[in-house]
């Protein structure tokens, strides 16, 4: 890609970032009754009063605010991570046996309190991005309090990797799901997968003996345990012993997890782990791109019966664009960003709101708009999105 396409290409993502997924959560999703932020917009784009608040969707909240604060100097970017900070602190976090509450109601009680490490994760990389943006010590120590809960009780050291959930006091609980599409095993690529996430972000803020450990634990984790080196692509779901309990094939975790990998292994700084999972990260990027249309969108993921699911969702699509962009800056491979600029012409010509602001759900195998799930809400935050426009420009201006 030459230097005038990459301006070009610059200044679209710029543009979505700054004048259409910011300025929604800033300007639509402020709870100023309640505090922090409202829990639902639905697909009409209205609000949802006296919906439930996620720990996930107001960690992602706190994540992206802060990295948007860290790249534009926007203050209204640190007035909105600021506001989610406090409300995690004084309302997810529970401040008897440690941890966050999945799911508060609108007015600020607990809803549901149980400990879903995934969700425990994601509060880890929001408050240490906060710290990365501000210098913020209570951000920090919450951070490292996390972490140490999930190092605590999520980490099987018997048998390896990290559970899914507990109870509120940490016991086993029967039900260990994310949500009612998955499946319930102890142990899954998702949740080991934003662990590592999360891991990175406080290991580039508080790299101790014990954030070292556990970060490249938790990749060797994913490139031993989880990469499928047969096919390339990542398992899904597993028991307590690690046998494998799916067989399909995520398109949009593949190619996530294709640069989240060697994000990590960048931080890391161990350089023969670093080659290795460089290499490995290469076969799971192409893996992925099995589920690359010609029109530069991706597919949801190749069920285990050889059916796909032809949905696209926007967050697959926002992965496609970071993991395409990896491959050329870090791999590479020569008409990569090429390929990104595809899959970002779908996203703005299919997925993009410009009347209301934000992304649609998804299109659908017939090319509908989604009209069921939720513009905001537990799943749909600006996380997805706004990071692939930050991580693509960082790519694109390097």
């Amino acid at each position: 890609m030459n230097t005038e396409s990459k301006a070009a290409f610059a200044a679209e993502l710029a543009d979505n970032l700054n004048n259409n997924i910011l300025p929604y959560w800033l300007e639509k999703m402020r709870d100023d009754e309640y505090g922090g932020f409202f829990g639902r917009r639905d697909s009409n784009d209205s609000l949802v009063p006296g919906a439930d608040k996620g720990a996930i969707m107001n960690a992602r909240i706190l994540w992206t605010f802060s990295a948007a604060y860290l790249a534009t100097g926007r203050k209204d970017c640190l007035e909105a991570a600021t506001r989610a900070k406090n409300y995690i602190l004084s309302y997810f976090v529970d401040k008897e046996h440690g941890g966050v509450y999945w799911a508060l109601k609108a007015d600020g009680s607990v809803a549901d309190d149980k400990k879903q490490f995934y969700a425990i994760a994601f509060t880890v990389y929001g408050l240490a991005e906060y710290y990365r943006a501000t210098g913020d010590k209570e951000a920090l120590e919450a951070a490292i309090s996390l972490f140490r809960s999930i190092e605590q009780h999520s980490r099987d050291r018997m048998k390896g990797g990290y559970r899914e959930a507990a109870t509120r006091t940490w016991k086993p609980i029967e039900d260990m799901r994310l949500s009612e599409k998955d499946e319930n095993f102890s142990k899954t690529m998702n949740t080991h997968l934003h662990i590592l996430e999360a891991y990175t972000a406080l290991l580039r803020v508080w790299r101790t003996e014990d954030s070292i450990e556990a970060t490249r634990y938790a990749l060797e984790i994913i490139l031993n345990k989880i990469m499928n080196h047969a096919d390339g692509h990542l398992g899904l779901f597993y028991d307590d012993d690690w046998n494998r309990m799916d067989a399909e094939k995520s398109y949009g975790h593949d190619i996530e997890a294709s640069w989240l990998l060697l994000e990590a292994a960048e931080v890391i700084g161990d350089k023969e782990l670093y080659d290795k999972t460089l290499k490995i990260t290469r076969r799971l990027a192409d893996a992925a791109l099995e589920g690359l249309c010609c029109d530069g969108s991706m597919v949801y993921e190749r069920h285990g019966n050889g059916t796909y699911d032809n949905e696209k969702h926007w967050w697959v699509q926002a992965e496609a664009v970071v993991g395409q962009a990896y491959l050329e800056h870090y791999h590479g491979v020569k008409g990569s960003l090429e390929g990104a600029r595809r899959t970002w012409d779908y996203i703005r010509d299919n997925l993009v709101d410009n009347a209301n602001g934000e992304w649609f759900w998804s299109r659908m195998p017939d090319g509908s708009i989604n009209s069921a799930e939720d513009k905001a809400g537990f799943w749909k935050c600006p996380y997805h999105n706004g990071r692939m426009c930050m991580e693509t420009l960082k790519i694109l201006n390097s």
